[in-house]
């Protein structure tokens, strides 16, 4: 009798020792699964991220191909659009848009604006910043502080453009429901001498070079779309 209570005691033994290890096992297969899935979410994430950068870089290139060359303009895989012809933007310390980038950005944005507007990119677009950056001579008609009175003097200028754009023709003409878009993409970043060039258009915190001042003394457009957003995201929790 004992012997057969040792038995059975025994039996309901490997009996939980079973059932732990189909748990252990279910729960591994849902953590592999788990795993597997955000695995595909993050390799989807990739794909639609290029896909779209590539798809607008092509269509941005074919469009202005030709006028970037003689506006003297780069343009970046990373959809950044610079304006860095030192005859074509601002004196120096002065805000007001010389009328030959006047008649440039009057060519430019209507074009820009749609392309980047086709349904197509409308979800996946999550900002379209113009960017002004200085040269390094103070502007001390806007603060003592050289830095701080370029910053001023920068977001002056990128405010410009952007209220060269709300005149256009084109921004007036457009549907309620695009322009709200539009003004939700847009912003006007003014960003000082922190990304000054040198004589190659290379940021000079990398290169080390000399800072050309006439070069750094520029206008960027950039476009930021939604996959960039969810991207750094995704690096985070890595």
């Amino acid at each position: 009798m004992h012997q057969s209570n040792d038995q059975n005691n025994w039996i309901s033994f490997s009996d939980l020792m079973t059932a732990l290890m189909v748990i252990f096992m279910f729960m591994s297969i849902s953590y592999m699964l788990e795993i597997n899935n955000k695995q595909e979410k993050r390799d989807a994430i990739f794909k639609k991220f290029k896909s779209t950068k590539d798809d607008l870089y092509k269509e941005i290139n074919i469009e202005f191909g030709d006028d970037f060359q003689k506006w003297q303009v780069d343009f970046d895989r990373d959809l950044s659009i610079k304006f860095t012809n030192p005859e074509l933007l601002f004196q120096s310390g002065e805000t007001a848009l010389k009328p030959y980038f006047k008649e440039i950005l009057l060519s430019f944005f209507p074009r820009y604006f749609k392309i980047v507007n086709q349904e197509k990119y409308k979800n996946e677009i999550a900002e379209i910043r113009i960017e002004g950056h200085t040269d390094t001579v103070p502007a001390l008609k806007y603060d003592n502080d050289a830095y701080i009175g370029n910053i001023i003097l920068s977001q002056l200028r990128s405010a410009e453009v952007l209220k060269l754009i709300r005149g256009t023709e084109y921004f007036k003409n457009l549907h309620p429901n695009d322009k709200q878009l539009i003004q939700f993409w847009l912003t006007a970043n003014g960003l000082s001498y922190g990304r000054t060039l040198d004589a190659n258009k290379n940021l000079t915190i990398y290169s080390k070079n000399p800072i050309d001042n006439n070069l750094s003394r520029r206008v960027e457009i950039k476009i930021i779309t939604e996959s960039e957003i969810i991207i750094e995201n995704v690096l985070k929790e890595l």
